[in-house]
This record gives structure tokens, sequence and C-alpha cells, in this order.
């Protein structure tokens, strides 16, 4: 079984659409280097990005 960790330990990114930052999950864990976006609602809506 795997220690737990604090979500303060976790890695964060900053959002490319909105430019909140948040935190690596579970389900991002194979792909995380290409996650960009904090939400499916931010990566539909990729009007913020430059």
């Amino acid at each position: 079984m795997a220690k737990m960790r604090r979500k303060a330990d976790l890695p964060t990114k900053v959002c490319a659409t909105c430019g909140l930052s948040f935190a690596w999950r579970k389900k991002w864990a194979r792909d995380w280097d290409n996650v960009r976006y904090c939400s499916e609602r931010c990566r539909r809506n990729k009007s913020g990005e430059g």
C-alpha cells in the first residue's frame, strides 16, 4: 500500500485558460506532462491562452 501524501506535497501547475493553480490528480498520472487545463470547462474555453 502506498504512503498517503498531503495535498500540499503534490506537484502543481497553472491553468493555461483561467490562470489558477491546480494540483496533481491520480487520473492525470500517466499524462501529467501534457495536462494544461484545470478542468474540462477550461479546456473547452481555450480563449484565455495567448
